[in-house]
């Protein structure tokens, strides 16, 4: 028979194999949730990475998406412009206004005129300016309504409603031989507000 030192040895040696393989499968559970955790992680990260690279692929399409302006402007050509159109068409009405923007830009785009805004709008034929209040120096008083720079705006993204206009007078203020020139060497388009417009 055994004697009762040996069953305590024993029964001591099972309880300590128990306890160890209870904390080596404690140990393995442990890890496998540590794994699971840190997949999760991994997880989690890679959405968040995924996500980030949306973002990041909004933007870019927003910006590939937005509309640019359809001539090339600095920041004076974008005064000047402003500052016509107050000039030529403040009294009236947003399509007056457009009109007056949509001749501008139209003449950037030709290839009888200068190539960008400033040079247009100050240029001179025969030592006299292309526009009224550039010789008479109004272009440099008015005050640019709200109304005008949304309309600039427009028309530099495009709204364009001048059927090619390339020259504007108003009748009632230009001098008949002037108003002559116009008639005789262009081609009248249409009349809006206090300007008749014409093209080449």
């Amino acid at each position: 028979m055994y004697s009762k030192s040996n069953i305590l040895l024993f029964i001591a040696y099972m309880i300590c194999t128990g306890l160890l393989i209870f904390s080596k499968r404690y140990d393995v559970q442990a890890e496998s949730a540590a794994r699971q955790a840190q997949t999760t992680v991994t997880v989690v990260t890679g959405n968040v990475e995924l996500e980030q690279l949306e973002s990041v692929e909004r933007v870019i399409s927003y910006e590939t998406m937005k509309q640019r302006f359809c001539i090339d402007v600095s920041e004076k050509d974008l005064d000047t412009l402003m500052r016509i159109v107050e000039a030529e068409a403040g009294g009236e009405d947003r399509k007056g206004k457009l009109l007056v923007a949509n001749v501008v830009i139209n003449r950037v785009k030709s290839k009888r005129f200068p190539n960008n805004v400033t040079d247009v709008v100050y240029q001179k034929a025969k030592n006299v300016a292309q526009f009224s209040p550039v010789s008479n120096g109004f272009i440099n008083q008015v005050k640019v309504s709200e109304e005008t720079k949304e309309v600039v705006y427009s028309a530099l993204k495009g709204e364009d409603v001048s059927n090619g206009a390339l020259f504007f007078m108003a009748r009632r203020l230009v001098a008949p031989e002037n108003a002559a020139w116009f008639d005789s060497n262009l081609t009248f388009l249409f009349t809006y507000g206090g300007h008749d417009f014409y093209a080449r």
